[in-house]
């Protein structure tokens, strides 16, 4: 029986009223695990059971910092206390963390855990000991610091529209507005408030680059993609199956993608299609939205939820309830938007960037999958066990997408508004997959010729995001908006690599969604049962679990494409 009462982890080897706010405080808890005698198969399973307890409430500690901080990227106190984690604890933790990992696999007693239960747990631990190295630990220390500063770079950013200040997400709603000509303003405003900040965004890019690529020579690899690619666990497949993903979008999505566009030009009535028309409607039809405010989001959201399964509801009611929600977009608010999992109480934190558009419901229903997967995973026995793929944590969210279309009438006051919306969201399903393919594909460059320049990079960034771009879309006159448009990616300066993702989920959701239309029951007990094994198993076997078949080539791509636009065109 699956509840969203979600309880914190109850404390039996740190005092309940612990609280981290030094090195000297938490060190002696990690000397005692390093000191620990463990000469039976109970005080190993206590042992880690400690260790695990440990690594929660410091996971959360870290989170509710970075939290906070991005929910107001003006308050000083809030990043330095961010800063102080990062510099002055984090840099202590890492070499104990390697002391412990290096206990455990040297214990003769590791072979008599369940092998089942532990595989992926133990890899993981190998791993992270295959990658430790000493001198890492300060450039890491500053990386976590840096990368945050794209946040503050971009939570400042603001155009003022008809005497109006705006955040840019703020501003996005008027992209879909019926005035040709205030979309062409706005787009350029928006446009040319990001480039007053190119060089600076340039230079910090630089940094992380250079700090990158130390951290790959220094743990004996060729370059940051190689090493990035075993941090983050890809045990599954190589950057060649990135190379014929990319390809297969060329192949097989690009042509759905045009005629997408096509379908747009000839619905609006121009003869030219500018990149500011590919959100609009055509004159007399307002743009769809589906809520007023935060709190509206919240309340349509959990009956979305409700109608599909009463426990994802539940999930966001709860979150609710614990004030676990910062939704709506505001000036000093770093952009994008996450679910943070808090390792030790359970329920995690929402965050995003709310502007009353239909975009924002695709994001609420987005974090609330992965909010699902926390409450699923947070029962498992270990801190270790909910460390799950990234791949199937996008699986997570973007078949909560999909599951809640025929849902959304709680969103839209007509039947019309409803198809319309369902029609953009499979349209977004398609073309999510060219800006994928490109920004792994220009990842994969930067880290593979790490001495570049900023000019080759501005370069090789117009080249990589042309090759993905529609023809049917005119950009002319734009290039020098195009040269900086990776700047808009906030997973290249926080999350390096960290994109190709939501690719391969993209392909399991549609997965997910093919069950569902054949047997919703079915569907999401397989999607339920797959994220309780939280990262209990290999990524292949956790697709396999929601009944989906890990599968990268051409070939299946093809064939999941062709189901989309058979049922993009049944609504049309």
């Amino acid at each position: 029986m699956i509840t969203a009462d979600i309880q914190k982890i109850e404390r039996h080897f740190l005092p309940k009223d612990f609280v981290i706010t030094d090195w000297a405080s938490l060190e002696p808890y990690f000397k005692n695990l390093e000191q620990r005698e463990i000469n039976t198969i109970d005080e190993l399973n206590k042992w880690l059971q400690d260790s695990s307890e440990l690594e929660a409430i410091i996971s959360e500690d870290v989170c509710w910092r970075q939290i906070k901080m991005t929910c107001d990227t003006e308050n000083k106190e809030l990043e330095d206390a961010f800063n102080f984690f990062m510099m002055e604890i984090q840099p202590h933790i890492q070499p104990y963390a390697d002391v412990l990992n290096r206990k455990l696999l040297a214990h003769p007693l590791v072979n008599e855990l369940d092998k089942d239960t532990y595989f992926t747990y133990l890899r993981n631990v190998k791993k992270s000991i295959d990658l430790f190295r000493q001198e890492n630990v300060e450039i890491n220390a500053a990386l976590g610091v840096e990368a945050q500063k794209f946040g503050a770079i971009a939570g400042k950013m603001t155009v003022t529209v008809n005497g109006q200040e705006y955040t840019l997400q703020q501003a996005m709603k008027f992209l879909e507005d019926s005035d040709r000509n205030v979309r062409a303003e706005v787009y350029r405003k928006i446009a040319e408030r990001r480039l007053q900040d190119k060089e600076a965004l340039d230079e910090l890019f630089n940094s992380l680059l250079q700090k990158r690529h130390q951290v790959a020579v220094n743990a004996g690899f060729e370059n940051y993609r190689d090493f990035r690619f075993a941090e983050l666990g890809r045990f599954d497949y190589t950057k060649e199956d990135c190379f014929l993903f990319h390809e297969a979008v060329k192949q097989h999505v690009m042509p759905l993608v045009n005629q997408i566009y096509e379908n747009k030009k000839q619905k609006l009535g121009l003869d030219t299609l500018r990149p500011w028309d590919v959100e609009a409607e055509p004159a007399g039809i307002q743009p769809l939205r589906p809520f007023t405010n935060g709190e509206d989001l919240v309340q349509k959201t959990i009956n979305c939820f409700n109608q599909l399964q009463p426990f994802f509801a539940d999930c966001i009611g709860k979150m609710k309830t614990m004030g676990h929600l910062d939704l709506e977009s505001r000036k000093g608010k770093a952009p994008g938007g996450y679910n943070c999992p808090l390792a030790e109480s359970g329920a995690p934190f929402i965050f995003m960037n709310a502007a009353g558009q239909f975009d924002d419901v695709i994001t609420m229903v987005h974090e609330g999958g992965h909010a699902v997967h926390s409450f699923l995973s947070h029962n498992l026995a270990l801190n270790g066990f909910k460390e799950y793929p990234t791949e199937i944590a996008e699986v997570a969210s973007m078949s909560m997408e999909l599951f809640t279309m025929d849902h959304w009438q709680v969103f839209f006051k007509s039947e019309e508004e409803l198809l319309r919306a369902k029609e953009q969201q499979l349209e977004r399903v398609i073309t999510i997959f060219p800006w994928v393919a490109t920004i792994d594909k220009f990842q994969h460059w930067i880290y593979e010729n790490p001495n570049h320049t900023t000019e080759q990079r501005k370069e090789k960034w117009f080249e990589v995001y042309t090759e993905f771009l529609s023809p049917v879309i005119d950009r002319s006159g734009l290039e020098e908006y195009m040269y900086y448009h990776w700047q808009r990616q906030l997973h290249l300066y926080e999350v390096p690599f960290y994109y190709i993702e939501y690719g391969i989920a993209q392909l399991g959701a549609i997965g997910m969604w093919q069950q569902y239309k054949q047997n919703p029951a079915k569907a999401i007990e397989n999607y339920i049962q797959a994220l309780s094994l939280g990262g209990t198993k290999p990524l292949p076997q956790l697709f396999e679990t929601a009944g989906l078949k890990f599968d990268l080539s051409p070939g299946h791509i093809a064939g999941l494409m062709q189901f989309v636009q058979g049922q993009l065109d049944a609504i049309k």
